[in-house]
């Protein structure tokens, strides 16, 4: 099922974020990541939650500021950024991938993303 992330946009450090990851045309895997590419550098996984058991993951550059939730009735996963950073600008996309607590996997099949910025 295609995933289609919106949301991003250009903030000021300490400023707030609400990205979205809707699935197209079909329903949501369980287990969906957020990942985030930032210039120069490989593609990272911030995110992740397994919809059926609610677990989720968190890597340790977002914990505490982004909360990943699901709205099962609308097909979507939210991820709240907090207190962003500079270091958080980024694409940031939305995969299906196995999520459990101690980790999530990665994805080769990544759609366009959605830009976050974060500058004074």
């Amino acid at each position: 099922v295609p995933l289609v992330e919106s949301g991003g946009g250009l903030v000021q450090p300490g400023d707030s974020l609400k990205l979205s990851c809707a699935a197209s045309g079909g329903t949501l895997p369980y287990g969906i990541g957020w990942f985030r590419r930032a210039p120069g550098k490989e593609r990272e996984g911030v995110s992740c939650i397994n919809r059926a058991s609610r677990m989720t993951f968190y890597d340790d550059s977002v914990k505490g500021r982004f909360t990943i939730s699901v709205d099962n009735a609308k097909n979507t996963v939210f991820l709240q950024m907090n207190s962003l950073k500079p270091e958080d600008t980024a694409v940031y996309y939305c995969a299906a991938v196995p999520c459990d607590v101690q980790g999530m996997g990665t994805s080769q099949d990544w759609g366009q993303g959605t830009q976050v910025t974060v500058s004074s």
